[in-house]
């Protein structure tokens, strides 16, 4: 579309402090203009009284699986998925087959963004080659293919030494190190939480300190080394404290939280569903507590999806058995507004823990509805109820706990680059001034 007006909704945008009911004008693809109801003009346009326009969400953590497990996820599906759940922004890791560590592979998933995607992707480049944990990957060449971070996600980097080295290298490309936190060495075999559920179920355990070594180790290296480190998906209390802590010396640590360690716990284990079987695993009542105090208190920079999908026969396997993982990004923002109604965070703290943190976590030009910046948006109903169905899901995968959840909020139409890459509600009007009738007429004929 040439031009198109989004008139007449609630403009929500906290990287410019906008809060306020507003017309908002693409024009090329660009935001051209903000201003009161009724002062901007177009024959396109979407009505969104009654709604409320956001900058379009930007997840920093998500598996799309392609290339090499496309059975799983694509980047066509993948993408489909976020763009119905308002996001226009994805940060893919890099744990696919063949690993992201290389140049190649980097230019292949942005090529197939390109063509299929509904939302912008940005990969995440692997910190050792194969995921292997002995050498550095290819970090630089990856940095001049496009890469916005590096990360081992879903393997913790087990030697302190080649994650001092990551942390120093990938700060001379400005690139943050994503670290997933894990000892693996004691909890071998762990499947859940260590607790009295996991007593109770006979199920091998993962105690929190098996996260919290790995935190406090990665801190004190970025401490030494300067680099930008960031925790995926923190999922414990003493975490959050040594997240916290590290923040008031002025280390260079940001964190991220997903919704499902903040909406579910360990007791939804019992049920033996698979699709609670995620790493970090659901933790108790008293972790999801300080989860949510520490979005409230700024020291949990984001949220993210760790959209993590897997075909039905590998999560219809024993509990002991099934891999890691659920799906997220259709989910994410209903399950996120409800911290606004338990008055955690505001509606706009919210909304910038989706958009504007997120973005430049990663330093990518997004998260906005600045004039001149892309037209990447959500246009939100705040008081849609309904219940989560996966059978409606754009995603390939349905491994997911929330099926069956009534819920409240909904991306209803999410543009990227002033086109609408996905539609819940028609929304469009023509401009009545545009439209032929007899009442566009002249008055006084002259002969």
């Amino acid at each position: 579309m040439e031009k198109l007006l989004i008139r007449g909704g609630h403009v929500l945008d906290p990287s410019r402090g906008i809060d306020a009911e507003m017309d908002l004008l693409i024009e090329k693809g660009r935001i051209a203009a903000l201003g009161p109801p009724g002062t901007l003009l177009a024959e396109e346009i979407l009505a969104a009284h009654g709604r409320c326009v956001v900058p379009g969400f930007v997840d920093m953590h998500t598996h799309l699986r392609e290339p090499g497990f496309d059975y799983k996820e694509t980047i066509r599906t993948g993408t489909a998925a976020a763009a119905a759940g308002g996001f226009t922004s994805v940060a893919c890791m890099a744990n696919t087959q063949p690993v992201n560590d290389n140049r190649t592979v980097t230019e292949y998933i942005l090529e197939k963004a390109r063509l299929e995607g509904s939302a912008n992707v940005y990969p995440i480049g692997a910190v050792s080659k194969g995921l292997g944990g002995e050498e550095l990957a290819e970090i630089g060449e990856m940095a001049e293919a496009g890469i916005v971070g590096i990360s081992d996600d879903g393997q913790p980097v087990r030697d302190s030494h080649l994650m001092r080295r990551a942390l120093e290298y990938a700060s001379m490309f400005g690139l943050p190190v994503i670290s997933h936190c894990e000892d693996k060495t004691i909890c071998p075999g762990g499947v859940m939480n260590e607790s009295f559920v996991s007593t109770e179920l006979g199920l091998n355990p993962i105690p929190n300190a098996c996260e919290e070594i790995m935190v406090a180790r990665d801190i004190l290296l970025a401490e030494l080394t300067r680099g930008r480190l960031h925790i995926a998906h923190v999922s414990t209390a003493g975490s959050v404290h040594l997240i916290r802590d590290a923040k008031r010396r002025g280390v260079p640590v940001t964190c991220e939280v997903t919704p499902h360690h903040l909406f579910l716990t360990d007791e939804a284990v019992r049920s033996f569903d698979t699709t609670t079987k995620v790493n970090p695993p659901l933790r108790t009542a008293a972790d999801g507590a300080a989860l949510r105090e520490g979005l409230r208190d700024g020291t949990i920079d984001a949220i993210a999806t760790d959209h993590a999908p897997h075909e039905q026969a590998a999560k219809e396997l024993d509990f002991s058995m099934a891999p890691f993982g659920l799906i997220g990004l259709e989910t994410a923002f209903p399950l996120c507004l409800r911290l606004v109604k338990e008055g955690v965070l505001t509606l706009s703290q919210l909304i910038a823990k989706m958009t504007v943190e997120p973005a430049r976590i990663l330093s990518i030009p997004k998260g906005s509805l600045a004039v001149g910046s892309d037209a990447d948006l959500a246009i939100l109903d705040l008081e849609k109820r309904y219940v989560i169905d996966v059978r409606n899901f754009r995603s390939r995968s349905r491994n997911c706990p929330f099926d069956g959840w009534e819920v409240q909020g909904k991306a209803v139409c999410t543009l990227r680059a002033g086109e609408i890459v996905y539609e819940a509600e028609n929304l469009r009007e023509r401009s009545a001034r545009t439209s032929w009738s007899y009442d566009n007429l002249p008055r006084k004929i002259v002969y």
